[in-house]
């Protein structure tokens, strides 16, 4: 996977901070977005974030995600 890619959440993943459900439970299940960024560096040096792929779901909304919660719809070439 890479910047660009869409991609849609196989796995059920429950995130706090969706903008019209604010502070509450929400599972982003099934929900498509594209891949913003990948993070292997802050500030210069290199990480091993624990959810590395960084995924926009519209203008408000993203969130980062384990490889293993996304699955790969279409490639940009």
């Amino acid at each position: 996977m890479k910047v660009g890619d869409r991609v849609c959440i196989k796995n059920s993943v429950v995130v706090y901070h969706h903008p019209q459900n604010r502070n509450q439970p929400f599972d982003v299940k099934g929900m498509e977005g594209e891949i913003v960024a990948i993070v292997q560096e802050w500030q210069g040096r290199p990480v091993s974030a624990n959810w590395p792929i960084l995924v926009q779901f519209d203008k408000k909304f993203k969130t980062h995600l384990k490889e293993d919660e996304v699955e790969l719809i279409s490639s940009e070439v």
